[in-house]
């Protein structure tokens, strides 16, 4: 059958060929309360096997789909089968093994790649269980664990009575971090998964990255950015303070990755050029005459634009070329502190202004992009009439999402990676408790809940 085959090596890894669980077109045998999860592209971490071990310590059963040789590489685990196919066979081979083997829950990252995509889709027609995971909402030291997919698909609630309501009763979360990542490490994984998956593509030859730019370039220009950076933050950090002191009045627009899905699939932006332009267009026009707006580089820039020309053009275009600038480097954190407002698409960095009460605005789509946290209105209208977010909303925000889409831990470091490993089968392992986001999916639907969920406490961890 196109597009199956086993692994570089079936002896040691326990990777099997298509057909060895079961035959073609008879599901396999479950037992009654025992799971089958299917694992697919997940973070470039043991993260996704690790869980998968305590996963099956419990009594279920795990499954992966090797994409590429990256795949492989962090499994290398029972339980896995190789797709080698062109992406028209990708359809009738997810839907082929989703009903052979039984599979009642899909794991991965990225819902809005094209194969997570077919996958989620064929999963949702047959009713099963959907979790998406990225790194956390809130950092530095969380992890988002969500259902069906996050953003704009994600089931959380918009409504500020409805995250209130389900929040009420929480504990208050203890936010002081608690684990430490390991950016050596992550730095050393990415590498090993992306290289040697180009230099072995023969074994997937038909694999197709979701990546806007090849890997390579993607590594030269992070590095010598971050290298520049080391140079330049010092005088931003200056810059800032210079502003701070003259009691300035200035708003931040912090720049996102361009191959983030949060931008291109959950804006109406494809690229950041087009936000620059919008924001400082409606900057020229309607912010107080006196202001600045300061556009900061994202510290994992690839550099494959020049923002700082971009930005120049677009300043001296609307005719605002000594109240705009571009940074590169610098505390954000400070930056934002003392600026009279936020201007993102989706980023987390939205959550970072709201925590030290600074009026945000989201131009794409975010899941604390609430009234009451988050500017409603237009762009136009941001840079006179936006106000800090409802501080009782805010904290209500917070208990709401550690309790039901937030785990601790980290995808890296030994130690953090263990608490997110145990924290993540817990959560999945039904047997321990629903998942909570049916309450808030159910209010967003302004439906009422199931009568048989209780109010609180299905078996979550706030670890």
């Amino acid at each position: 059958m196109t597009g199956f085959s086993t692994g570089p090596s079936t002896k040691s890894t326990g990777i099997v060929d298509h057909a060895a669980p079961a035959k073609a077109g008879k599901p396999a045998h479950r037992q009654p309360g025992r799971q089958v999860f299917l694992f697919l592209q997940g973070p470039i971490t043991p993260y996704f096997a690790q869980t998968a071990d305590a996963l099956e310590a419990r009594g279920h059963r795990c499954l992966r789909v090797n994409l590429c040789f990256g795949d492989w590489l962090f499994w290398r685990r029972p339980g896995a089968v190789n797709f080698r196919g062109r992406q028209q066979d990708w359809p009738a081979f997810i839907t082929d093994l989703i009903d052979r083997e039984g599979v009642t829950d899909l794991m991965l990252l990225g819902e809005q790649r094209f194969y997570h995509k077919v996958a989620i889709a064929a999963a949702k027609a047959r009713g099963l269980n959907v979790t998406v995971t990225d790194f956390g909402y809130l950092r530095p030291d969380w992890i988002t664990l969500e259902r069906d997919g996050m953003s704009g698909d994600s089931c959380f609630p918009r409504d500020p009575e409805a995250v209130m309501a389900l929040a009420a009763d929480l504990p208050e979360p203890d936010l002081t971090p608690k684990y430490t990542d390991s950016f050596k490490q992550q730095v050393v994984w990415d590498v090993a998964y992306h290289l040697i998956s180009n230099w072995l593509w023969f074994l997937y030859p038909f694999y197709r990255s979701h990546q806007l730019y090849h890997t390579a370039l993607v590594y030269l220009g992070t590095g010598l950015h971050i290298l520049k950076a080391k140079f330049t933050t010092p005088g931003v950090d200056r810059r800032v303070a210079e502003l701070k002191a003259e009691g300035a009045h200035y708003y931040v627009l912090p720049l996102q990755m361009e191959n983030d899905f949060q931008l291109r699939a959950y804006s109406p932006f494809f690229d950041f050029k087009a936000p620059i332009h919008t924001v400082v267009a409606s900057f020229a026009k309607y912010a107080p005459a006196e202001s600045r707006l300061l556009i900061k580089a994202h510290p994992l820039d690839p550099g494959m634009r020049n923002w700082a020309r971009i930005v120049r053009r677009s300043a001296a275009k609307h005719g605002v070329s000594g109240r705009v600038e571009f940074v590169d480097g610098g505390n954000l954190a400070v930056m934002l502190e003392a600026s009279k407002g936020c201007i993102t698409v989706n980023s987390t960095v939205g959550l970072w202004s709201m925590r030290v009460a600074v009026p945000t605005i989201t131009l794409g789509t975010a899941v604390y992009d609430i009234e009451g946290l988050t500017f409603q209105g237009k762009l136009d209208r941001f840079w006179t009439e936006a106000k800090p977010p409802r501080q009782e909303l805010w904290h209500a925000f917070v208990r709401a999402i550690v309790a039901h889409i937030q785990i601790r831990g980290v995808y890296y470091a030994k130690e953090g990676l263990a608490a997110a490993v145990q924290a993540t089968a817990s959560r999945l392992d039904l047997t321990e408790g629903a998942w909570l986001e049916m309450r808030s999916r159910a209010a967003r639907r302004g439906t009422p809940l199931p009568a048989e969920m209780p109010e609180h406490g299905l078996g979550f961890q706030n670890v």
